[in-house]
């Protein structure tokens, strides 16, 4: 590395005042300040003093290894400031304040330079988290349009004969879904671009903060998912009248099935964590192996210098060249080496940035075609797929299908990733090779041409110097490959340390999961182990929501947690880059030489000193950074656990007030019956009913319910035939704009009589106006039918409450004549059995149902239906009771009213 020193620099020299001369008069040149040439050879001023390089606006304000054993000894003598420098250097303020350069996508981070690879890795891992956490919580949002589109027809029968019922929720259901994601893209866009003045550089403060106004955006979304299908029974019962026990059973199905679909999405997003994270790693290898390929001209222009500097000393030591001719030649060769060098970076640079442009674009283009296949084969699985037949095996399969589709494009993106890295390690072994050359033709022009007409040496012997400089430049160079080895196993070490660590950090993920799931399971069974009122059904929607909001909310903690793993790593770069180049220091050192007097051991065991220091404050730094995160961690998980809670509260307390009206209305209808039967008992025993008042009472009943049916078959028929006037109706207009569309056709035809295609065109448009007629027909007969359809469910509807009317009717009536007061049923339930207590009866009229369901329930939707009072006991009678107990076949009562005028005759 260029920090490093060779043995030739620590060999004595064989003239002490040239030599003491050129490592006090430093030779600086305005070729690269980062490589400042010594008279010696070296290539760096630290390494003869400790001299600090102003600190670059996007690198940190750490303190630098020292690169030898003589600038250790000073910096043992000012231990206690640099001590303090460095800690006030890695504060979390200045730290925080930190700048690194912004990149979008892992080939742009290999052109760059000066720049810290882990932070920028890092910061593409954060966003590949986000593009996770998007790409599940679509697939999330495309489960539950296919769970409700098979619910919708198990639970909810069909009133019409197309699929417009349907269509409608599912639409609104989609809409809603599509408003939630635009209003979340919407916020994400606002955060990252909040704060982005100069879209080239990050401060890792700014990372934090948008990690975790992403995170409260995010479980905002989730929050609002949750009140969309909480909304949904409510939803259904509001807007199209559907009964609320069954919009409850179909939530409910809509709940399990969801399960299903977050437990597929747990296990895909564990996998999918950990696919993320080797590809993090597998970036970190990729980059630093450009890193290091890039390096290696800087260690050839080194050791090839030193080998210069060491032979031309050597003729200046034998009185062949005199000092200031050395001075010349070196300066000639050290701007003509380094600028070779710049140009080297140069070209890279530039190459570089064309073949990540190219690598993007041919990425975008494969993106492109990838995502065109795949709305295809979505499309096609949704078409030839059964799920009504097995919706488990369905969700399965749905969830296969995207599964693979993500990962097909991650595979994509690594291997395009892979495939740039190798075209930039083949153009920097090119530049490489190319650059190797001009040093050795500076090096042939060096020792064949200039110095035989400086010093007047034979050809023979310049040959022969040439030679010997490649040999000590080739064994400089063999000493840098090992040395680099070390530094590749100390980089690997490293690592697997971070690889542990990430397994440390998901396990203890793991287990504040499932302490969480537990605490809520155990509170939740706690609230409904104390609420024995509930029934089983009740209790299991309460669970049931409980469980798929407790994993969906576990899920997004997962991948927090993630998230916050990876800005600790980030928090830490910084000093764990300090010890790794401490570490490499330290190797460079101890394999440095074999021999070492007693002041470089003294240095030597100061250098591991300081290794291990470093290494423990590390630890300690790691540690307060974690615990601080993960406090921040937990707050956010008692936040969503706050929220979890008020949607529990909320789906139990719906659950109570449902129980509380299913107990009602049942205790009403226990009274009712329980009236009637006391009612018939009481009139049979009465001595104020005889037959001829029995038989005038049915007789009467019988004749209003006649008149019932008559009115609504008259009724049945005058709509029957309104509708079919206004069908001929429209019909009649339409044929009479027909005909006034085809007068100017006519015409035209007329005109063009002569023409060869004539009859041919008059085909064609007789045929078009018989489909067009056949359409016409058709939809005109579908719009009748969804007319007659609503009409009948009208009169049906208005034919249920007639004849809960007359029942009433006649159950007023014989209470009169049995002299059985009505207004305390209450009190008759509450003491069966004693009829002398007045009792009071509800009647209720009820909306139109649906077809085929004449009297399903509506127990626990206020706004269910009006209530209207009976014409004949509108006075004496309050609101009826609930549609459970009004709708008793009028059959059963029938006979019930035949066997008391029966017992009654017989008196």
């Amino acid at each position: 590395m260029g920090s490093g020193v060779t043995t030739t620099e620590r060999e004595p020299s064989f003239n002490n005042n040239i030599t003491a001369f050129a490592l006090k008069a430093k030779v600086v040149y305005p070729i690269n300040q980062k490589f400042r040439p010594l008279a010696d050879g070296s290539s760096n001023p630290s390494l003869h003093e400790n001299l600090k390089q102003a600190a670059l606006p996007n690198q940190a304000l750490e303190a630098s290894p020292s690169s030898s054993l003589g600038s250790l000894s000073q910096v043992g003598k000012d231990d206690g400031s640099s001590s303090s420098s460095i800690r006030s250097a890695t504060s979390d303020d200045r730290f925080l304040s930190r700048t690194f350069l912004q990149v979008h996508t892992f080939p742009e981070v290999l052109t760059c330079e000066s720049v810290d690879v882990n932070l920028c890795v890092y910061n593409l891992h954060l966003k590949d988290l986000l593009h996770l956490d998007s790409a599940l919580r679509q697939e999330k949002h495309m489960m539950f349009i296919q769970i409700l589109k098979m619910c919708l027809p198990d639970h909810l029968p069909k009133k019409k004969s197309d699929d417009e019922f349907y269509q409608k929720i599912l639409s609104k259901q989609e809409n809603d879904v599509e408003e939630l994601e635009k209003d979340l893209q919407t916020k994400l866009s606002n955060t990252a671009m909040l704060g982005a003045a100069d879209s080239q550089y990050l401060t890792l403060a700014d990372v934090e903060r948008k990690e975790r106004d992403y995170s409260e955006q995010l479980t905002d979304n989730m929050e609002a998912f949750w009140k969309q299908m909480e909304n949904i029974p409510h939803f259904l019962v509001d807007q199209f009248k559907c009964p609320s026990s069954r919009a409850r059973q179909l939530t409910l199905t809509v709940t399990e099935r969801m399960i299903t679909a977050e437990r597929l999405l747990q296990e895909s997003q564990d996998m999918q964590a950990l696919d993320i994270l080797e590809r993090t790693l597998a970036r970190q290898y990729l980059a630093k192996v450009i890193e290091c390929l890039k390096l290696q001209i800087q260690e050839e222009t080194r050791c090839r210098l030193a080998a210069l500097s060491r032979s031309l000393e050597l003729l200046t030591v034998e009185g062949k060249l005199s000092g200031q001719q050395r001075e010349e030649l070196l300066t000639q060769q050290h701007k003509a080496f380094w600028e070779e060098a710049e140009n080297f970076s140069r070209e890279f640079v530039r190459q570089g940035k064309d073949i990540v442009r190219t690598s993007l674009a041919h990425q975008a283009e494969a993106m492109g075609r990838l995502e065109l296949d795949h709305d295809e084969e979505r499309r096609s699985f949704l078409t030839v797929a059964q799920p009504a037949s097995d919706p488990e095996g369905f969700l399965k399969a749905f969830h296969g299908v995207l599964e693979r589709q993500r990962l097909t494009r991650s595979h994509l993106e690594e291997e395009e990733d892979v495939r740039t890295t190798e075209a930039m390690a083949v153009l920097c072994q090119e530049l490489y090779h190319s650059t190797v050359r001009t040093f050795q033709k500076l090096v042939d022009v060096l020792f064949l041409q200039t110095l035989s007409g400086v010093t007047g040496l034979s050809q023979v012997e310049c040959e022969y110097l040439r030679q010997e400089v490649q040999e000590n430049a080739a064994w400089q160079l063999g000493k840098s490959d090992r040395f680099r080895k070390q530094q590749w196993k100390l980089f690997q070490d490293g690592q697997e340390q971070e690889k542990q660590l990430w397994m440390e950090e998901q396990e203890l993920s793991t287990v504040l999961q499932t302490h969480l799931q537990e605490d809520h399971e155990s509170i939740i069974h706690g609230v409904l182990g104390r609420l024995s009122s509930f029934n089983e059904e009740s209790t299991r929607c309460v669970l049931q929501g409980h469980d798929l909001l407790l994993r969906s909310a576990l899920r997004r903690l997962a991948l927090r947690s993630s998230a916050v793993t990876a800005l600790a790593q980030m928090r830490l770069s910084g000093k764990k880059r300090l010890l790794l180049e401490l570490r490499e220091q330290h190797a460079l050192e101890q394999g440095s030489s074999q021999c070492l007097d007693e002041h470089q051991w003294q240095l030597l065991r100061a250098l591991e000193a300081r290794v291990l220091e470093e290494a423990s404050r590390l630890e300690d730094e790691a540690q307060q950074t974690r615990l601080r995160l993960h406090q921040q961690l937990l707050a956010e998980a008692q936040e969503a656990g706050r929220l979890l809670q008020q949607h529990m509260e909320r789906a139990i307390g719906w659950a109570l007030l449902g129980h509380a009206r299913n107990a009602a209305t049942k205790r009403r209808a226990e009274d009712r019956e329980d009236f009637k039967t006391l009612l018939m008992e009481a009139a049979v025993e009465s001595v104020y009913v005889t037959s001829g008042s029995v038989s005038r009472l049915v007789q009467a009943y019988y004749q209003q319910i006649g008149k019932v049916m008559q009115n609504h078959k008259e009724k049945r028929l005058q709509q029957l035939k309104a509708l079919q006037g206004e069908r001929l109706e429209k019909l009649k207009l339409w044929k009479k704009q027909e005909l006034s569309d085809q007068a100017p056709e006519a015409k035209t035809a007329d005109g063009a009589h002569d023409a060869p295609q004539a009859i041919h065109q008059r085909m064609l448009s007789q045929q078009k106006r018989f489909l067009a007629q056949f359409a016409m027909h058709q939809r005109l007969r579908l719009d009748a039918g969804k007319q007659r359809a609503r009409v009948m469910d009208l009169l049906e509807g208005q034919l249920l409450t007639q004849l809960q009317e007359a029942e009433q009717s006649f159950v007023a009536e014989l209470a009169a004549l049995a002299r059985v007061p009505l207004a305390e049923s209450k009190a008759t339930t509450s003491k069966r059995g004693l009829p002398e207590k007045p009792l009071r009866t509800r009647r209720k009229k009820p909306p139109p149902r649906e077809r085929g369901e004449p009297g399903a329930p509506h127990d626990e939707d206020p706004a269910s239906g009006s209530h209207v009072a009976g014409p004949l006991s509108s006075r004496r009678l309050s609101q009826q009771e609930s549609d459970a107990g009004d709708a008793v076949s009028t059959k059963k009562m029938l006979k019930k009213r035949s066997n008391l005028e029966f017992k009654a005759a017989g008196r």
